[in-house]
């Protein structure tokens, strides 16, 4: 297997090939859980479980969905602890090790319950089939869209419209951007394969930053006057910036909390609840800092940042905007999923 075809399990199923830029494997499973049952897999409370490690930006996204929307009922949620080894997340938080609801040690497991020569990195968030112990999508960008749209019969009461049909152009839009230039952005700079390399990846994240800090000067979220499916996958990563992208990555042109918009942005929606009652920066340092031995050959985790700006005033209430919309706030985290409270400045 050539470099460029590897697949790179500490890093998502990407791969960097040297002296070039870094790419992100894209190839997911694609299958997708719906209220017709287009794709074979139907709509079904209590069927399906979501492994989602809180360490992983992109399976936070899922965490928060299922939170804002109320699916907690509907969906089992599966935690693997921060580190993992070049074959799999595990299950190490658990008793035993296992997943108590999957019986499994590794997410691998469940990859190889749906392809036992499945090729490519095994990735979180993924969605897993409990009766067949066989994972069904980790398309993570396609996986809250559907907790949004295709279960809709199981949100609860005052559930938030996160992809109201009538943005999903102008969501869909400011998604890819982010996508591309900030959320994968972070990426490309700290697994660059050269200095020419690296040096495209930070101009090109920090002109994303810069218009965003623009945009959101003026207006409290991404698009339109309420918080939208955008605003959860800028989140993930603003939230990360300053405790791993900043130092592990490279990405020090400046931190977030010198940037006033975004950074009073970030707080506002860590504040919020759904958002930061599901960040653990703890486990988030451990993961990058432990798992990313290229690049901290030492695995030694760094005691900072300190948190405790978080969950300062952040003052955009300014700007109008209702966060829920015609909604409410979830309720408390349920019992099992609450963060531990000394890895979150939120008491």
């Amino acid at each position: 297997m050539s470099d460029g075809d590897r697949p790179e399990h500490s890093r998502g199923g990407t791969y960097t090939v040297p002296g070039t830029d870094y790419q992100r494997d894209t190839r997911y499973i694609t299958d997708r859980i719906t209220a017709d049952a287009r794709h074979g897999w139907p709509v079904e409370p209590g069927r399906y479980r979501l492994v989602a490690a809180r360490a992983c930006p992109w399976a936070n996204r899922s965490i928060i969905v299922r939170r804002l929307l109320g699916l907690e009922d509907a969906i089992s949620l599966g935690l693997p602890g921060p580190t993992h080894d070049e074959r799999s997340w595990t299950f190490d938080l658990d008793p035993g090790g296992r997943d108590p609801v999957l019986g499994i040690e590794r997410l691998q497991e469940a990859f190889f319950a749906r392809d036992p020569e499945y090729p490519r990195g095994i990735t979180v968030p993924a969605v897993v089939d409990v009766p067949s112990g066989a994972v069904v999508t980790n398309d993570f960008a396609q996986i809250t869209l559907d907790l949004s749209t295709e279960w809709t019969a199981h949100h609860r009461e005052g559930a938030p419209e996160l992809y109201p049909e009538h943005l999903r152009d102008e969501i869909d839009e400011i998604a890819q951007e982010v996508f591309k230039d900030v959320n994968n952005g972070v990426y490309r700079c700290g697994f660059a394969g050269s200095q020419e390399a690296y040096d495209r990846a930070y101009r090109r994240l920090f002109a994303a930053l810069d218009k965003l800090e623009e945009r959101l000067t003026h207006r409290r979220f991404l698009v339109g006057d309420t918080i939208t499916e955008a605003d959860v996958r800028l989140f993930t990563t603003l939230v990360r910036f300053d405790a791993v992208y900043h130092g592990h990555f490279k990405c020090n042109r400046n931190k977030l909390s010198e940037m006033p918009a975004l950074w009073a942005y970030a707080r506002d929606l860590f504040q919020t609840p759904g958002f930061g009652d599901t960040v653990d920066f703890v486990q988030i340092k451990q993961h990058y800092y432990v798992v990313h031995t290229d690049i901290n050959p030492t695995r030694i985790v760094p005691q900072g940042p300190d948190l405790s700006g978080w969950v300062t005033p952040h003052g955009r209430e300014a700007l109008g905007g209702r966060p829920f919309g015609d909604g409410t706030p979830p309720g408390p985290v349920r019992d099992g999923e609450r963060v531990d409270p000394a890895h979150t400045p939120l008491r």
